[in-house]
């Protein structure tokens, strides 16, 4: 019988937990904000005061992961975390919910969860052996979706039931539960040095910078995910609720079935990813992910277009067959790719840089996508869905087959050990 990795199995509980709630919270936002009144712009706002908190505080998260306790760095961003979303529970609760306090609530959360996914990321080789770090990544993977499996009819029933208070205190107490358990981890932490200062904050960006700059395979992925996220992910937070709420006659009970869809793609890329790996190479299953990507992106851009709602229905089934489909296939390629460059750049990336070059290669690969949020609300004001859609295909097309042609020079490759 194997032997059970324990503080890997907390560290699992812990996400997967937060997780949950953070997905039941999350997944509904978006129409939350559409039905008190707010337009695509206010979505498109949501998602980037989220996501620029976290991408600012990512190289400071690297350098105090490098150096400090990554557990405890864990366990401060969740407990921060989970008093925030009380709050949010607390406010709504009294019917005081202002969209400003939201978005304030929601930068908080953003920049304690830029605290935590470098210190995570930097902690999971720490936790297992090298050669298991891709089956490793595989399985947190897996397990995140599986979590996010539970989120999207659970949040639909509840919103519709009970209101957003409901899920903003599930959201706060599955923080304060992911909290307990990462404080249950035995983890040996190698003190590097005396403490933290400016000076020292500055050297190890700059020298986690360098690493990247001097690595040609990280600093492309890096380069490449910055252009395409910036506009594949706002169809996922911005193009299909309003697509939802503005051009279909779907109900929010099949909104909730179509995440489910999405989720259930990117767990069967992940398990793909898991089985397909052995005596595979990294760059064969990330190419065959980003062709799968682009093929999805323009089928789902036919499916925006009015004549092909009319003809398929707007609210029928064959339509919403035909758009779980895509996004399926969609999703699925994303863990494609995801899986395989995040174990690529653990392979080659020392401990002690672990942390700070993940913060730096998360904020230079996820930079675009606030500003993507940003620009498709504004853009989705002025023309039509489609044609906003259209043009983020082409781009995403032309940037991955310059990215292919670039990066398929590059010597030797990384297979995935198991």
């Amino acid at each position: 019988m194997k032997k059970i990795n324990k503080n890997l199995t907390l560290l699992l509980l812990g996400r997967v937990v937060s997780d949950i709630g953070s997905s039941i919270q999350m997944m509904i936002m978006p129409l939350y904000i559409i039905d008190i009144g707010g337009s695509s712009t206010l979505v498109g706002l949501f998602s980037f005061f989220y996501m620029v908190p976290i991408l600012l505080t990512y190289p400071f998260a690297g350098v105090i992961g490098d150096r400090l306790n990554r557990k405890k760095i864990m366990v401060t961003a969740d407990f921060i975390s989970a008093i925030a979303v009380l709050i949010l529970a607390y406010v709504s609760s009294i019917n005081k919910m202002h969209i400003a306090f939201l978005f304030t609530m929601q930068v908080i959360i953003g920049m304690m969860y830029g605290f935590f996914d470098p210190a995570t990321k930097g902690m999971v080789p720490e936790l297992v052996e090298k050669e298991k770090l891709a089956k490793t990544n595989s399985i947190i993977a897996t397990l995140r979706i599986l979590a996010g499996l539970v989120a999207p009819l659970v949040s639909v029933l509840l919103y519709t039931e009970l209101g957003i208070t409901v899920l903003f205190l599930i959201n706060g107490i599955s923080f304060l539960i992911s909290t307990t358990s990462e404080m249950m981890i035995k983890y040996n932490f190698k003190k590097k040095s005396k403490g933290i200062n400016i000076s020292a904050v500055f050297h190890d960006m700059k020298d986690g910078a360098s690493f990247i700059k001097d690595n040609p395979m990280i600093y492309r992925l890096s380069l490449y995910f910055l252009l395409v996220f910036m506009f594949i992910q706002p169809i996922f937070g911005v193009i299909l609720p309003l697509l939802f709420r503005t051009k279909l006659n779907y109900s929010d009970t099949q909104y909730g079935y179509l995440q489910m869809i999405l989720l259930l793609g990117a767990l069967i890329g992940s398990i793909l990813v898991g089985i397909l790996s052995k005596g595979k190479k990294l760059k064969g299953l990330m190419t065959f992910g980003i062709f799968t990507m682009v093929i999805s992106v323009f089928a789902f851009t036919s499916l925006t277009f009015k004549n092909i709602i009319e003809r398929l229905g707007s609210g029928s089934s064959l339509y919403f067959v035909f758009l779980a489909s895509v996004l399926f296939l969609l999703y699925t390629s994303i863990m494609f790719i995801n899986i395989p460059v995040q174990t690529m750049i653990q392979k080659v990336t020392p401990e002690g840089h672990m942390s700070r070059v993940f913060s730096i290669v998360g904020m230079i690969s996820k930079g675009g996508m606030p500003l993507g949020a940003l620009i498709y609300g504004v853009v989705l004001d002025i023309i039509e869905i489609e044609k906003a859609v259209l043009i983020a295909a082409v781009f995403v097309l032309l940037v991955s087959l310059i990215f292919i042609s670039v990066f398929k020079d590059e010597s030797g490759d990384t297979k995935i050990e198991t």
